[in-house]
């Protein structure tokens, strides 16, 4: 599974459930033995929720066992903290990093450049990707980001370019080189995450044209809530309503003349709907990448459903 990619970025219109979506895929690529880290970027503690956990701290938690038998670990990245430790681990700061944090010049720096926030969120999701134990070994298996939604993502991983353009030497134009270097890697895959809808289906498209041209591998488009059929087959909405009161009447169905009518209204809604659908994977079938579904779950989003999602995400072999 996963055809040799370590660095999963999940991405989407807000709505279209990209998180549970990251968190499902956490799930199905901790197979057997194998390590994965989940991380959040966007501080909403999305993650803690979905696993029914407390609030993620700024480490590396085991949250979950896959349903292989691997481990899925979790971190919720905090800029301030992100840039203590690019501090120590480029200047040696120690305290004095720590007093820049208590007068308040960590913050202060991440809020006016944005820039360096994405710059530390994705950095550390890097360092996780490229880190090794002492044994040798890659420390995780694969890292999944839950990221900022499909408007702003090509943006977002892009942002290393940027600064390694600004700062043409020294620590900080040799990091932003090393996180260029893996998140256009072929260790890297970005999947957009939408639904049957036309908003969330054009703007995937348009993501997708973004991540391209900024040379960003683009792995797979995630179709998610997907709902399952009604009918075997399409209605013909346009029947003759005296006829199908008859047909209800001779049925047995008290009321029938009532009926009629609202049952052709929503015949007509239904058809329209599958139309709608089949337009929109016609839509998604032209990108060019593989397409994946996942079906709605009527009784919510809980532990049960993401396990659910896993063992799908793990038969269609992402």
């Amino acid at each position: 599974m996963s055809s040799g990619r370590r660095l999963h970025v999940v991405s989407g219109k807000g709505g279209t459930g990209k998180t549970t979506v990251a968190a499902a895929l956490a799930l199905a690529l901790a197979e057997e033995g194998r390590r994965t880290l989940l991380v959040e970027v966007e501080g909403r503690q999305g993650i803690a929720q979905l696993f029914e956990t407390e609030p993620l701290p700024y480490e590396e938690r085991r949250i979950a066992i896959g349903p292989g038998g691997g481990e899925v670990f979790a971190l919720a990245i905090d800029a301030e903290r992100a840039l203590l430790d690019y501090l120590q681990m480029f200047y040696k700061l120690g305290g004095a990093g720590r007093a820049l944090r208590r007068i308040g010049a960590i913050d202060f720096a991440t809020t006016i450049a944005p820039g360096l926030r994405d710059v530390l969120l994705t950095g550390k999701a890097c360092e996780a990707v490229r880190r090794r134990g002492q044994d040798g070994r890659w420390a995780y298996d694969a890292v999944i980001m839950d990221a900022p939604p499909t408007g702003r993502i090509a943006r977002f991983l892009g942002v290393h370019h940027e600064v390694a353009g600004l700062a043409r030497v020294g620590p900080v134009h040799h990091q932003a080189q090393a996180v260029m270097r893996v998140l256009k890697s072929a260790e890297t895959a970005v999947h957009l995450v939408t639904l049957l809808e036309e908003m969330p289906v054009q703007e995937t498209a348009d993501g997708i044209a973004e991540l391209r041209a900024a040379g960003l591998p683009v792995g797979v488009v995630a179709v998610n809530m997907v709902r399952p059929p009604v009918l075997a087959a399409p209605p013909r909405p346009e029947g003759d309503p005296a006829a199908l009161a008859e047909a209800l009447a001779r049925a047995g169905l008290g009321g029938a003349a009532g009926l009629a009518g609202p049952l052709l209204a929503e015949g007509r809604e239904y058809a329209a709907r599958l139309a709608l659908e089949a337009a929109q994977r016609a839509e998604l079938a032209g990108l060019g990448l593989p397409v994946h579904e996942l079906p709605l779950l009527a009784e919510g989003v809980d532990l049960a459903g993401l396990y659910r999602l896993a063992r799908l995400l793990r038969e269609q072999r992402w």
